[in-house]
């Protein structure tokens, strides 16, 4: 039972972290520090992807399913199994990237148009 909760709350946690690489820049226009964290928690995730690096998060539920002696995630992993065929079709994976990408792309320009504007507005009140 304490595996399966494990388990339970180690893909919760990784679906939080798939959402933050995909909206945390828009999360900096409110926080701007937090763009650091974005910033790392998007190279992490895309270099997952790009490097076919194991993601920790995938073995630590794999590990703990195994452990609750349930099947762990397929070779492919979190995504594949949980979002992909499952939030959007198979085929539109190529698609869903490019356009997590843009998503991304477009945060961090909204960040450093609004940081332009600030400081525009704070040396204008000087």
């Amino acid at each position: 039972m304490v595996y399966r909760l494990l388990a339970d709350a180690t893909a919760v946690v990784h679906f939080a972290f798939v959402a933050y690489v995909v909206v945390g820049g828009f999360l900096a226009w409110r926080w701007p520090r937090t763009i650091w964290l974005h910033l790392l928690a998007f190279g992490w995730g895309f270099g997952t992807l790009l490097f076919s690096v194991d993601c920790p998060l995938t073995n630590l539920e794999n590990w703990a399913r195994h452990r609750a002696g349930e099947a762990g995630l397929p070779p492919s992993g979190f995504i594949d199994h949980y979002i992909t065929g499952v939030l959007y079709p198979r085929d539109a994976l190529e698609l869903v990237r490019i356009l997590v990408a843009l998503c991304v792309l477009a945060s961090w320009t909204g960040l450093v148009w609004l940081s332009r504007r600030r400081g525009a507005r704070t040396a204008a009140a000087k």
